[in-house]
């Protein structure tokens, strides 16, 4: 069968572009029936001939724009080397038609070249996204294409999240509502006991993703700044130094944004290094925080989902990776920040999303590759001896424009982890602690270091002290133990995590 590449990928192929392919491909082809096939993250959708519009540019962007949605990258590739007066041709064509007007707006915007039109004094507004299959801002009015930019960012970055069936299943589920409700099932008391573990455990889960083992002190730092999030703005260049000056070693801790081109990847041995992910170039680097930091400026305290902003927010950095050492973790603070500013959990508590990202680790790893796979072979990059990167090619476009969908839609899922079973599995925990606690006192009144240390190795043993460990009793009859051990697992060992 015939098939004839159409819309985005067609400009892509026609003009050679070095883009991040579009998430839906078309095809022209001769049967009757539209069909379409979806996995993960891409779309294949298959026309019939009368949708065929054409073989000029034109007529491929017209249908992409109408048909496809909006592909910023590929969108600002074409327009660079688009001849400005072709297109002005054909805008001429039908200045106030809804798909010209976007392409003259998109076109001004990306470029920040003003083509030679007189502004429109006539015709209804027209969003740049449709809400209904893209998170959008409310926008604001522009008189001269009349049209509402209704983007998420602005022309130094702007991302895009698609609305996607997984996203409104977990929209639909009420996350913050449902955790709220099982957070009334507990006392006061517990929930401000659980508190201070679930830092903690926030805190060694997003060190351990980096395969890091925080000392006391840093510990001790970053759990402060858990405790900070949502209370004040991390949005300025200065914020963010002092930010990752406060959880690095002093000895790696940056005065400003890199000015050396980092990497991520791992050694294979000498002079044998396995590159997964090049940033930006230092270059670049300023004038796409400065668009990172506007653009979740303005979501922060929008209407739009507060896990698809947190997703925005904490993915966007760590793809741009502005320092030397602990983007990772800055990254993974960010989304505490910002859903504890939009109050997606109760003050004083933290749900610990790093510890579903760290149990799910392949498909964290994963969704940060993701983003990067498409363009790589794109970069053009050496190692010297010593490990030090140079990129060769101008490679800003690549991060500008980045869809975020497939992180918002897994940071979701972290949540909702988080939500159904570190968070309650903590909490119910507690409540057999305390049980067990009372429940000891029956048989024997141990001082409280004891009666922790028994339950500690008790729960090692699935319920019962190994050998090795019942000496350190010695003042517990057989009897006693083994009432004692009975507790421990008639309480707690039926526990998800009861060792944790």
């Amino acid at each position: 069968m015939t098939m004839k590449a159409t819309g985005y990928q067609a400009l892509i192929s026609r003009f050679s572009l070095q883009a991040v392919p579009p998430h839906c491909c078309s095809w022209i082809y001769g049967k009757s029936e539209r069909l379409t096939q979806q996995d993960d993250d891409s779309v294949e959708e298959y026309y019939s001939l009368r949708y065929d519009p054409g073989d000029g540019w034109q007529a491929e962007l017209g249908f992409a724009l109408r048909h496809e949605g909006v592909e910023l990258g590929i969108l600002a590739a074409f327009f660079a080397v688009l001849e400005p007066e072709d297109l002005v041709s054909w805008i001429n064509t039908s200045p106030t038609g809804r798909y010209t007007r976007l392409a003259w707006y998109l076109y001004e915007l990306l470029t920040g070249t003003r083509l030679s039109l007189p502004d429109l004094e006539q015709g209804n507004y027209v969003a740049v996204l449709d809400p209904v299959a893209y998170y959008c801002m409310p926008g604001f009015r522009v008189r001269r294409q009349r049209v509402l930019d209704n983007l998420l960012g602005v022309r130094d970055w702007c991302p895009t999240v698609r609305r996607t069936r997984n996203l409104d299943n977990f929209a639909a589920q009420d996350l913050a509502g449902k955790a709220a409700e099982r957070l009334r099932r507990y006392p006061e008391s517990l929930l401000t006991r659980a508190s201070t573990y679930l830092y903690t455990r926030e805190t060694k889960s997003s060190f351990a993703l980096e395969q890091l083992e925080p000392d006391t002190r840093r510990a001790a730092v970053f759990v402060a700044l858990l405790r900070q999030a949502g209370t004040r703005s991390f949005l300025s260049q200065e914020a963010l130094v002092q930010l990752q000056r406060s959880i690095v070693d002093a000895r790696y801790a940056d005065d400003s944004y890199r000015h050396d081109q980092n990497y991520v990847g791992e050694s294979l041995g000498p002079n044998r290094e396995l590159v997964h992910y090049v940033p930006p170039r230092p270059q670049e680097l300023e004038a796409l925080m400065d668009g990172w930091i506007a653009a979740c400026s303005k979501m922060v305290d929008s209407d739009v989902d507060p896990v698809v902003t947190a997703a925005v927010e904490g993915f966007g950095f760590v793809f741009l990776h502005p320092f030397g050492d602990g983007n990772g973790r800055i990254h993974r603070f960010l989304i505490h920040h910002v859903l504890a500013r939009r109050g997606f959990f109760p003050p004083g508590l933290i749900f610990p999303v790093s510890a579903a990202m760290l149990r799910n680790r392949r498909h964290y790893d994963e969704i940060l590759e993701r983003y990067s796979r498409a363009f790589m072979p794109w970069i053009d990059y050496i190692l010297d001896d010593r490990g030090a990167m140079t990129v060769r090619n101008d490679t800003g476009a690549f991060y500008r424009y980045p869809d975020l969908t497939l992180q918002a839609e897994a940071l979701y899922g972290f949540v909702r982890d988080t939500i159904d079973r570190e968070l309650v599995a903590e909490l119910d925990f507690l409540v057999a602690y305390d049980a067990v606690k009372r429940r000891m006192v029956t048989v024997v009144d141990m001082p409280d270091r004891r009666a922790d240390l028994f339950i500690r190795l008790c729960l090692q043993g699935k319920g019962r002290l190994y050998k090795t460990r019942r000496d350190q009793f010695p003042e517990l009859t057989d009897n006693e133990l083994e009432r004692l051990e009975s507790i421990v697992s008639e309480e707690m060992i039926r526990l998800p995590d009861s060792g944790s």
